[in-house]
């Protein structure tokens, strides 16, 4: 099937007398008539439910879709898309292992790898994403488990060289995780371009309405994790009847190690509610993406024809550096989320002040148009010169263009405009 077709079809099969649509599991429990059956499932020897922390069907249809939309093996939903990206590092990483991230990712994701994970002695090395010889040098230093990026920067909208991160990654037999956020399986696929493992915050466009609260993991089930080393995949973990992940599940090692283990253990599962509203919002997501598309071009292009707009990114406007890169990875579509400099933080704040149809919300990439400051929340904890190596400045506004007519959104950025 297509991709459109799938966002639709993919991931569910009713059968006779089935309901048409996912139906939603509410329940934590499952039955069965003998205790053969639910030792076999705690073995990993048979498919089937026995505690929603784990798996539900509900939760296992919006897995099979994702991992079919990104043309993964498996994935695993997560409570959100936080969890997702901490679940991912510690399924490769532990404490005195190092990490490699690129510079310009979400505030969230900086704090995680900057301080939290520290913590858990697990160092991050971070390096420009156009620097692929700072990349080189990096992956170079002892102990690096996992490379990290994103597929568009939040909020500074760098397209990340997915081919030759890929490249630079495996040549030290490390693998690349990359955060598709907001490409969305519809606009990029990372795997087709040597990505090992996708995740998503899907409470963006994914979910399309900010209305659930979640996050996912894709396998591409290629990567070598005995050529790198990764012991945990390639012998008998012993906190789960010593299964060996890449022997029992050589297709989906990563994913597999990561429900049977950590979700296990930490418990970050996705409601099956949150999931059955996902997956509404995923048979519409061929729909959408190009219309914030299309917005979020011509939103842009008006403000680079505004005098008092300093600077605006947008990788699909033909001007912008980022052009090239978007042309061969997103296929010249920028998503619809506008980074844009007023000059000042004092006329930023005034600007988004004044708008009427966009609101100040601490969201970004879905139906309605927003706008955030990201110097002053999503990136508030960064020092200046952390916010200066994130891409971002003190006048910059994050504009997420939703799926409304762009004139109305034009003409309530015009007059906002006016006001400073």
């Amino acid at each position: 099937m297509k991709i459109n077709t799938k966002c639709v079809q993919s991931g569910y099969e009713p059968k006779n007398g089935d309901p048409r649509v996912v139906p939603v599991s509410m329940s934590t429990t499952f039955k069965y008539d003998s205790t053969q059956e639910v030792g076999d499932l705690f073995d990993l020897k048979s498919d089937g439910f026995f505690y929603t922390r784990l798996a539900n069907p509900t939760t296992a249809a919006v897995e099979r879709k994702i991992a079919d939309l990104e043309g993964g093996t498996a994935a695993m939903l997560t409570s959100s898309g936080q969890a997702a990206t901490t679940l991912s590092i510690l399924n490769l990483a532990s404490s005195g292992d190092k990490i490699i991230s690129s510079s310009e990712i979400y505030g969230g994701t900086y704090n995680l790898f900057n301080v939290t994970l520290k913590r858990m002695g697990i160092d991050c090395i971070f390096v420009d994403p156009d620097d692929i010889d700072g990349l080189k040098k990096a992956l170079s230093e002892k102990g690096v488990r996992a490379v990290f990026g994103e597929t568009l920067a939040n909020p500074a909208l760098k397209v990340l060289d997915i081919e030759k991160w890929a490249r630079a990654a495996h040549e030290h037999n490390v693998p690349l995780i990359v955060d598709n956020t907001f490409a969305t399986p519809v606009l990029c696929r990372p795997f087709e371009f040597g990505a090992d493992i996708v995740i998503h915050s899907t409470s963006k466009y994914m979910d399309g309405h900010a209305v659930s609260l979640g996050g996912v993991i894709v396998d591409g089930g290629k990567f070598d994790y005995k050529k790198g080393g990764y012991t945990q995949f390639t012998q008998p973990d012993e906190s789960y009847h010593g299964v060996v992940y890449t022997e029992s599940f050589p297709s989906a090692p990563f994913v597999t190690k990561a429900r049977a283990q950590l979700m296990r253990d930490l418990g970050s599962m996705i409601s099956p509610m949150n999931a059955f509203l996902l997956n509404i919002g995923l048979e519409t997501l061929h729909l959408r993406m190009p219309r914030h598309c299309e917005n979020a071009l011509a939103v842009a292009e008006f403000l680079k024809s505004d005098k008092r707009v300093k600077e605006v990114a947008y990788p699909g406007l033909k001007s912008d550096k980022q052009y090239e890169k978007c042309k061969k990875y997103l296929n010249g579509n920028g998503s619809g989320v506008i980074s844009f400099d007023v000059g000042s933080k004092e006329k930023a704040a005034k600007l988004m002040d004044s708008l009427k149809l966009a609101k100040i919300v601490v969201h970004v990439a879905d139906a309605r148009t927003g706008v955030l400051h990201p110097a002053s929340s999503t990136h508030r904890q960064l020092s200046d010169k952390e916010l200066e190596s994130a891409g971002i400045k003190p006048g910059m506004i994050r504009l997420s263009c939703g799926i409304e007519d762009c004139e109305d959104i034009i003409s309530d950025l015009r007059t906002a405009l006016n006001n400073i």
